[in-house]
């Protein structure tokens, strides 16, 4: 395992954030909210199929509130449909991160939402969650050191952070989005898919675990597939945060920002 406590290590890390999003060209920007919006929605044959193969991930995610237990509240980072909740029994309080409304306002599962926040800045350390999940979110963050590391205040003592995502930067992941999802885009636009992907996803999968490995004393790790490498999709259960290194790297932020 790489030991992010060496600082030259660590530094070489956080150089690479907040990650800078690729501009898609104009013939990409012209479909791309319905497009995203069919994506997320399984309303073509490949993104139907995707979604039955990530129903992986939001299983794992739920795992752990559908064991047991009362009383639970949950923030979810980056909701989208809201199609994680038919996976979850309900929480006491389900409180989301989604700036992009269009997504979930038509949908049957929004009564069990109760806050609705577009940014992670907008919680106040006040309120505290059992459970933070994020499904297919992790990979899109710009910024995602800081949203980890303020996601460390938000838990309460014993609390976990759930990703689960693509296994993004390996061969088996390229390969697996280039015969569904890519090839239909191909024949429906015209267009390559891969410049919507490398717009679309930031970080791949190391660099997530990485990260969370920094702010988070133990993080266990679960795929689908035979191993790291040769994975479609990664979950990655996260406890102990640790509060010394989210709070020196948010003052180190703040101290960048105000130079």
């Amino acid at each position: 395992m790489i030991n992010w406590s060496h600082p030259f290590r660590r530094k070489q890390m956080f150089d690479d954030f907040p990650k800078k999003e690729i501009e898609l060209p104009l013939e990409y920007k012209k479909i791309y909210d319905q497009h995203y919006k069919d994506n997320r929605s399984g309303n073509t044959r490949a993104s139907s199929l995707a979604q039955k193969m990530e129903s992986w991930l939001h299983r794992q995610v739920a795992k752990d509130i559908n064991r047991g237990g009362t009383g639970i509240k949950t923030l979810e980072i980056g909701a989208g449909t809201l199609n994680q909740l038919p996976y979850e029994k309900e929480s006491e309080v389900y409180d989301i991160i989604e700036p992009f409304k269009s997504l979930f306002s038509d949908s049957s599962y929004l009564n069990r939402v109760d806050e609705i926040y577009n940014d992670i800045s907008e919680i106040g350390t006040d309120r505290k969650y059992d459970r933070i999940t994020s499904v297919a979110v992790l990979e899109h963050i710009l910024n995602l050191p800081e949203l980890v590391a303020r996601s460390v205040f938000l838990l309460e003592e014993n609390a976990r952070f759930r990703a689960a995502i693509p296994n993004e930067g390996t061969f088996l992941w390229k390969l697996g989005w280039q015969m569904t999802t890519g090839a239909e885009f191909k024949r429906k636009y015209g267009l390559d898919y891969e410049v919507l992907m490398r717009h679309e996803h930031v970080s791949t999968a190391k660099e997530i675990e990485e990260v969370l490995r920094h702010f988070f004393k133990k993080v266990r790790r679960k795929v689908f597939g035979i191993n790291r490498v040769f994975a479609f999709y990664c979950f990655l259960d996260c406890s102990e945060p640790d509060l010394n290194a989210a709070e020196l790297y948010l003052k180190k932020l703040k101290g960048n920002k105000i130079k």
